[in-house]
């Protein structure tokens, strides 16, 4: 049964039929044909006998008023070795092309980079001059995005980003870049990627994007919230522990940087020395909104 993992990545394919022509050509170098649109085929490729051939996704690139296809992609996310895939990829490959009469190409995705060696081995199909060559899109070849723009543009591109490189220190500027682009999607989506790029983030950039939702960001999603509702009650109910004060103190300085707010060392002083735990929380949310970072500090005479 294809894991939680599987399934949510070939989601980000289906859900924009570009993205495997972009990945073939700005990070595997592989040239793609000019086309006007690309639409997700059924990927049923059974034929006269029954048979449970299923790739996870297709898609054909269409040029012209006609839309006649000019390639074919056929994607493959690969978590774990499947010693089955040998043979029927070619498979794939072969009846995809037979019925959308085009060039098929092979694109195995997978972020485990113990798996891009496997899905990288040359596939011998027995027939002279016959050996399909997968293309791999492996950790390695994922494009770190950071830039908000740039992730507005493309935001299975960002949730993809964070499931590759989640882990690595860049993971946080990853989470923040996917908070912008996240206030452009519908709540379905919004959630799902949202769920995607928290579990796929290290722990420090987790907490980082935690402290940003709960500050009041609009564009946060229902998975957002919950999640975030639990850690502050799972947080309270262990008690004002130093760690608690220490993580609620970074986020406030966090959420002030990354609205792009100077910091003055006394400002950074007092608010990672207060012992206060409700004076933090009532600063993490005044974070959101202040114009300057001094103000965080007049409220209220604190």
């Amino acid at each position: 049964m294809p894991s939680v993992t599987h399934e949510a990545l070939v989601e980000l394919f289906k859900n924009r039929p570009t993205l495997a022509a972009e990945l073939l050509q700005d990070a595997l170098g592989q040239p793609v044909p000019a086309f006007t649109e690309a639409r997700v085929e059924s990927s049923d490729l059974a034929e006269i006998i029954p048979s449970d051939r299923r790739a996870d996704v297709i898609v054909v690139l269409l040029v012209g008023e006609q839309e006649r296809p000019a390639m074919a992609i056929v994607v493959e996310v690969q978590l774990g070795v499947d010693l089955d895939k040998p043979y029927v990829w070619p498979v794939y490959v072969a009846q995809t092309r037979a019925r959308h009469r085009c060039p098929t190409r092979l694109l195995a995705v997978t972020i485990d980079p113990k798996m891009t060696r496997w899905c990288s081995q040359p596939i011998d199909t027995g027939h002279p001059g016959r050996i399909l060559v997968p293309l791999v899109l492996g950790p390695q070849g994922v494009p770190v995005v950071t830039d908000a723009e740039q992730a507005k543009a493309a935001p299975e591109v960002v949730v993809l980003s964070a499931m590759a490189h989640g882990q690595e220190e860049v993971g946080e500027a990853i989470g923040v870049a996917f908070l912008a682009a996240a206030a452009g999607l519908d709540e379905e989506r919004r959630a799902l990627y949202g769920d995607l790029v928290l579990s796929s983030l290290n722990e420090a950039a987790r907490r980082t994007l935690e402290a940003m939702m709960k500050s009041g960001y609009e564009f946060q999603s229902e998975f957002a919230r919950s999640y975030v509702a639990k850690g502050v009650e799972k947080g309270r109910e262990e008690g004002m522990r130093e760690g608690t004060l220490k993580s609620t103190a970074q986020a406030v300085l966090v959420v002030l940087e990354a609205r792009g707010l100077e910091v003055p060392a006394d400002v950074r002083e007092r608010v990672l020395v207060s012992t206060d735990v409700a004076e933090l929380d009532r600063w993490l949310r005044r974070a959101a909104v202040v114009s300057d970072a001094r103000e965080l500090l007049a409220t209220n005479g604190s």
